[in-house]
């Protein structure tokens, strides 16, 4: 999992993130989870390993779709309001 500092502003939605995303790619170990707060608002960065963002994507954007409204409902035991980002490195 990622620690505090990672993810400091909405702790349960990035752990809610991490969790699906790391269920879903092959490689879980290189799942990295990072957050940029901007007042009420979250930005969580998710990173994956090589081949494994589309898996995370899906066909059309639908399994990223709804990992975000997943993690959107999640935040709002944060009190915050979440942008997901899927990244490749």
């Amino acid at each position: 999992m990622s620690d505090a500092n990672e993810t400091s502003g909405a702790p349960t939605a990035a752990a809610v993130l991490e969790h699906i995303v790391r269920s879903i790619v092959d490689d879980a170990d290189a799942v990295h989870v990072e957050s940029q707060d901007a007042g009420n608002r979250v930005r969580l960065d998710v990173r994956v390993g090589p081949g494994d963002l589309g898996r995370v994507i899906g066909r059309r954007g639908r399994t990223a779709q709804s990992i975000r409204a997943v993690v959107r409902a999640a935040a709002t035991r944060d009190d915050v309001d979440i942008d997901v980002e899927f990244l490749d490195d």
